[in-house]
This record gives structure tokens, C-alpha cells and sequence, in this order.
């Protein structure tokens, strides 16, 4: 896959004009926290003073991973295309939370153990029918993590609007990221596990061997292109590519969770400038998500407990941004509504 190059934000005229006008609003500086910061990097992602969020879209990519076959997960896999079947039903809590948000959803078969026909509105970019198991051999071939992340990225150019949030659904895919962690930061497993689906202590300890041993096997991968072809799920792969272009178009990317973040490492290995263009939504309660956020200096905007996946954390977050672009282009000024500023020291 062409890599595409992504351009810093950085612009100091603009950072210190989307400054003043933060600042300059009727109200202490700073005292809107977060979405002082949020208004700031829309800005500076969009280069204006005047940010707005048009059209908000959230991507499901979803596949299966034949990790689960060293009894790595709780549920089976079927829960996999169970799962997008609840998608396209609307019943799912990224549906709902999706419509609650005015959130465009698409679903993307990107490697589901299932055949769904051709049913309207399921995206079919299936690669396989699930990755191999990589505790003996690497998940994809090239080819098929080329192909992923050229899926991926064609994907995104047909979506409109300048905000695109990313989930995820896989059985096995905590696993695959993991692995994908471990692999590239260099952190132990033991800090890079977690329940997952709900695992037992024992199942967990028994994950944790899985990751360390497959990851010491393969212990020659270790580009971001080997580490995904050989730990990622094409999920995972798609992620990372509707990632680099959605970026290349200078959107805002919102990132979810633990699998979305795991995407997002790899796609900051082969771009750093990625990471100007990401809001990440929340901290997930996944084990292993806090220290990868801080692996990436991503501060998170909410704190909930979630770990369902799905995008759900990425679509909560929107009224978050929402907020943050209007009080910049709606909020009175000082002068505007003549109160008086802070007293010079």
C-alpha cells in the first residue's frame, strides 16, 4: 500500500490566533478545560478560527482472528457476525447511540467467518474469512494486509464530512492488540492484557502466555508493517489505512477504544503527524489502554468505564466537540459584550 504522507497542524500564526480567541471569550482563560483544548486542535486541524463539525460519520469494521482457537477469549466466535447482524438490525448500543448523535454508522465486513449475502448496508471488504492463528504462523500474508489497508483507506473516499470516528467487532481482536502493543512498544505482556470479553484471572494469566509466546516466535517482525501483517486481525489492518487517509484529508480522527488505539500505533509508526489529527474519545477499562495512550501522549476526554468496543466511546464524545466549536464561534467576547477583562497584575 502507498503510505500517504501526513502534514503536521503545526502552524505557530494559527495556534497563537485560535489562542487569543479562546482566550479571549467571556469567561477566566482556561476555565472550560477540555474543550478549551478540543476547540484549539479543531482549529488547528481545520486552520481557522471559526471550526464547525460537519457531518460526523463512524466506521464498524469488523472480523475474526484465528487466535481464538488458543482459547483466548469467553464467547465464541460466531458472536462475531452475530454481532453485525445486530448492527444492521439497529439494535446494537452503537446504533443507538449513533442515532441519539446524528451519527452517520457504516458497517464493514473486513474478514467475518460468515457468508451475509449481499444485504444492504453491510460494506463487504472481506479478505478471508478470518485471520491464521498467530501463535504458529503470521495472521495475513502481505498481500492480504496490503490489501486490508488499501480497502481501508479507498473506504474513506466516499465519506463525506470532516469527523470520522472508528469501531471495531472481532472475537480475539483484544488479543491481536495486544500483541500488536507488545510488539512494538516493548512493554510486557503482563501490561498489555487484559480480560478482554470477560476472562477469568486464570484466563488472563493463560492470554498473557499466548501474547508473550507468539510474539517472542515471531520475534524478527518488527517493522509496523510486519507487526500488523503478523498480529493484527484485517479489522485491525482497515483501521490503520482509513486511518492514514482519513488524516491525509485532514479530518478529525476520533479514537475509541483499546483495538481502535492498537490501529492508531501502528499508523503513528508509519506517521507521526497522525496523532495531531486524533481525539481520544475516552480511557478505556480494557487493561493495557492507559498505558498505551500514554505511549502515544494521547490525553483522553472522558472517563466512564466503557469497554464494549464498537465505536461507542467515539460516538459519546461528539457532543464534547460539538461544544467545543460553538462556544469558539458563538461565545461573546469581552469587547463584544462589553465586560470588563481581567485586571492586568
Amino acid at each position: 500500500m502507498f503510505i500517504p504522507s501526513i502534514q503536521a497542524t503545526d502552524n505557530p500564526v494559527m495556534a497563537q490566533a485560535l489562542r487569543s480567541a479562546i482566550d479571549g471569550k467571556t469567561k477566566p482563560p482556561g476555565s472550560l478545560g477540555m474543550l478549551e483544548k478540543l476547540a484549539h486542535q479543531i482549529g488547528m486541524v481545520q486552520q481557522t478560527v471559526r471550526p464547525a463539525i460537519v457531518s460526523p460519520a463512524l466506521i464498524v469494521f469488523a472480523g475474526d482472528h484465528g487466535i481464538v482457537e488458543e482459547k483466548i477469549s469467553a464467547y465464541p466466535q460466531s458472536v462475531t457476525w452475530q454481532m453485525v447482524e445486530n448492527f444492521l438490525a439497529g439494535g446494537a448500543a452503537i446504533n443507538v447511540f449513533a442515532r441519539q448523535n446524528a451519527c452517520a454508522l457504516h458497517i464493514v465486513d473486513a474478514g467475518v467467518n460468515h457468508d451475509f449475502g449481499d444485504r444492504a448496508g453491510l460494506l463487504n471488504r472481506k479478505v478471508a474469512a478470518g485471520t491464521r492463528n498467530f501463535a504458529t504462523m503470521p495472521a495475513m500474508t502481505a498481500e492480504q494486509c496490503t490489501q486490508a489497508m488499501q480497502h481501508g483507506a479507498e473506504l474513506i473516499q466516499a465519506i463525506p464530512g470532516n469527523v470520522l470516528g472508528f469501531g471495531e467487532m472481532g472475537i480475539g481482536n483484544t488479543t491481536s492488540a495486544a500483541a500488536i502493543m507488545h510488539a512494538l512498544t516493548g512493554l510486557p505482556a503482563a501490561d498489555c492484557v487484559g480480560a478482554g470479553t470477560g476472562l477469568s484471572r486464570e484466563g488472563i494469566l493463560h492470554k498473557q502466555q499466548v501474547v508473550a509466546n507468539a510474539v517472542a516466535y515471531h520475534a524478527s517482525m518488527r517493522s509496523p508493517l510486519e507487526v500488523l501483517m503478523t498480529f493484527g486481525g484485517f479489522e485491525i489492518a482497515m483501521i490503520a489505512g482509513a486511518m492514514l487517509a482519513a488524516a491525509e484529508r485532514r479530518m478529525v480522527l476520533v479514537i475509541d477504544g483499546f483495538i481502535i488505539t492498537s490501529a492508531l500505533l501502528v499508523a503513528a509508526r508509519l506517521q507521526p503527524a497522525i496523532l495531531d489529527y486524533c481525539v481520544f474519545a475516552h480511557c478505556s477499562d480494557e487493561y493495557g489502554h492507559a498505558k498505551l495512550l500514554a505511549e502515544l501522549h494521547g490525553e483522553p476526554v472522558l472517563h466512564m468505564g466503557l469497554r464494549l468496543g464498537e465505536g461507542t466511546g467515539a460516538v459519546l464524545v461528539l457532543p464534547m466537540l460539538q461544544a467545543a466549536v460553538h462556544f469558539l464561534c458563538e461565545m461573546a467576547t469581552f469587547e463584544s459584550a462589553a465586560v470588563s477583562n481581567k485586571s492586568a497584575d
